[in-house]
């Protein structure tokens, strides 16, 4: 298993610091955080970038993300499309392989899930039509968060073998595998070649319809049942991409090198027991 860190976890701190951070702690991937991505690219090019990966032996292993990408205006829709394209050639000069899309919440006045399933097939055949040129995979993100159109991996799933292309697939975060309430039960159905990203965090003992991205704690210092999150991914035999995503605000305000450190110890302590880790 190869062990990255997101950039998410030291929001304030910038694309620069995240790759010496996650270098400094022994993780040899970074997902970057794509707005901190364009704030340097302002300024600097992808070569400066790529010298900045290379130069701390860290890898850029995901590109995080395009947010609400279903039931947009035509107007926004183009703009998302512009965006995947943009954000696609930036991977392809990285070498970077995977993007993460995510649902948009559920239409005002709601949608069935046929409504939902459909718009969100549609929505990843035309981006998995642009990401194609460029060698770059799709990783869709469901939430668990009650507004969201996609909320559990069973349904994100059922999706992804709907698109059935070859560049499309999913990613599972622990935080909202739990506050959406999927069931352990439904990993094993995931064919682990699709499973594109795995986000590791953990919780606040805190009522599910109640958690957000703010509740999220270092793996083994909340109450998701990680041990048996983690027997069931290794038993469909899953092998790829666990990289650490935080959003605490107070997590926020640390050195990001001390943070990532921190993260390191915590993230292996949980998965060594079922995991060899690099």
């Amino acid at each position: 298993m190869l062990l990255g860190f997101n950039g998410a976890t030291t929001m304030k701190a910038t694309l620069p610091e995240d790759i010496a951070a996650a270098g400094q702690a022994g993780f040899k991937a970074l997902e970057i955080w794509a707005a901190k991505m364009d704030t340097y690219l302002a300024h600097r090019s992808l070569d400066d970038l790529n010298a900045l990966f290379t130069q701390h032996r860290v890898q850029p292993a995901s590109i995080n993300s395009i947010e609400f990408v279903t039931f947009r205006s035509a107007d926004d829709y183009a703009l998302i499309k512009a965006r995947c394209h943009e954000l696609c050639a930036r991977a392809d000069a990285l070498g970077c392989d995977k993007i993460v899309v995510v649902p948009s919440p559920t239409p005002q006045g709601g949608a069935s899930w046929d409504e939902i399933k459909a718009e969100s097939v549609r929505v990843l055949h035309d981006l998995a039509d642009i990401a194609a040129p460029f060698g770059v995979n799709l990783a869709f993100e469901f939430l668990g968060f009650g507004w969201c159109s996609v909320r559990t991996l069973a349904q994100c799933w059922e999706i992804v073998q709907a698109v059935n292309r070859p560049n499309v697939g999913l990613v599972i975060d622990t935080c909202h595998f739990y506050a959406g309430g999927s069931e352990l039960s439904s990993i094993e159905a995931v064919d682990p070649d699709r499973l594109l990203i795995f986000h590791i965090n953990d919780v606040e003992d805190r009522p599910k319809e109640t958690i957000e991205d703010a509740h999220r704690l270092l793996p083994g210092e909340g109450v998701i049942p990680l041990d048996d999150f983690l027997s069931c991914l290794k038993g469909i035999g899953f092998d790829g991409l666990c990289s650490i995503e935080l959003f605490r605000p107070e997590y926020w305000e640390r050195d990001p090198v001390e943070l990532a450190a921190a993260a390191r110890v915590a993230t292996m302590k949980v998965l060594e027991p079922h995991f060899r880790v690099e």
